[in-house]
């Protein structure tokens, strides 16, 4: 059971996200813009493609890499399930206090106002944040050296975009923004 949680856990993570894009689009909001700041985002779909293929392979018995798991426990697998579901918590709480500010990558052309209520008053990454626990959530639950080398790459995208996000919003909201890094920390 755990297995088949982890596998609904990234269509509901993506059914959000791609939902949350469709319904900016209906606005009139272009949120989209993966890859405009430095093409090298392009390398990731592969890979983001991989992983969902081994959690799915993992789900159903499909063919994969490798199935050797490094340690195997119900109630590792259980908490992996409950890591999963604050992720995907964390996840819907910054979409929905994002509002019409959300968007996929950094949006030079047209930024909106800077959020820093509802979830982002705690963490001024949620996002990344809720990731984080999907991927940590998904190593528990299959516990494949795949998805743990996914974690440890993951984790370090996730902070080499966190950091390019910073350099912007500074740039962008300059006091504004320094002041909501003083007593809002950068994950948790």
């Amino acid at each position: 059971m755990p297995r088949y949680l982890g596998a609904i856990t990234l269509i509901l993570m993506l059914g959000m996200v791609v939902g949350r894009l469709l319904l900016l689009k209906k606005q009139g909001i272009a949120a989209m813009k993966f890859g405009s700041t430095d093409k090298t985002d392009f390398l990731i779909p592969p890979f983001a493609l991989l992983y969902f293929y081994l959690v799915f392979a993992a789900a159903f018995g499909l063919p994969t890499v490798s199935t050797k798991q490094m340690f195997h426990a119900e109630i590792t697998e259980w908490l992996g399930v409950a890591s999963c579901l604050a992720g995907l918590s964390i996840l819907l709480l910054s979409l929905i206090s994002f509002g019409r500010s959300f968007r996929v990558g950094i949006d030079t052309t047209r930024p909106d106002k800077l959020v820093t209520d509802g979830i982002f008053a705690h963490t001024r990454n949620p996002i990344y944040v809720a990731f984080a626990f999907i991927l940590i959530g998904q190593f528990l639950i299959l516990s494949s050296w795949i998805l743990l080398l996914y974690v440890v790459a993951g984790f370090w995208l996730f902070h080499r975009q966190v950091l390019r996000e910073e350099e912007y919003l500074r740039k962008r909201y300059g006091e504004e923004y320094a002041l909501y890094c003083s007593r809002v920390p950068r994950y948790l």
